[in-house]
């Protein structure tokens, strides 16, 4: 499927779109150069998942982990779901390194939804866990498009 996004709003409500079908367990990698929307995507998906918060990229510290608020308004979707796990594997040469900082021991649980930035570095993880989706990220004419 490919989604085509004009603005900065309409790439948030896609991924609010996208949050609205987790269930928990989810391994989402993005992919795409710098400035193709990642972060952009995964407010989105906070968003979607009720967190009010400022989401950011995690670059520099590498994991951020959001708590999901249990009250959702009348949200049902993913009432499970307690954590956002947002993950950045920019500044890491092999992605083994970001389980090594901590990523592992959220990967596959059914309360948390791991959302990892320069996911092309974690591919690795699809021949290994269930629920790993991968995102492409990419600028094309003045828009995002979004190939999941």
């Amino acid at each position: 499927m490919q989604l085509t996004s004009h603005s900065e709003k309409e790439t948030i409500k896609l991924g609010q779109k996208l949050a609205r079908q987790f269930r928990g367990g989810e391994i989402i990698l993005l992919q795409g150069n710098l400035g193709s929307g990642k972060t952009i995507l995964t407010k989105g998906i906070a968003k979607g998942l009720g967190i009010g918060r400022i989401i950011n990229s995690p670059t520099f510290v590498l994991i951020k982990i959001y708590p999901v608020p249990k009250k959702r308004g009348n949200k049902k979707v993913g009432k499970q779901i307690k954590y956002l796990v947002h993950a950045d594997a920019y500044r890491l040469p092999q992605g083994e390194q970001l389980l090594d900082a901590g990523l592992k021991e959220y990967l596959g649980r059914q309360d948390t939804v791991v959302v990892v930035e320069w996911g092309e570095r974690l591919r690795f993880l699809t021949k290994k866990l269930t629920g790993v989706k991968s995102i492409r990220l990419k600028i094309k004419n003045n828009s995002h498009q979004i190939i999941i």
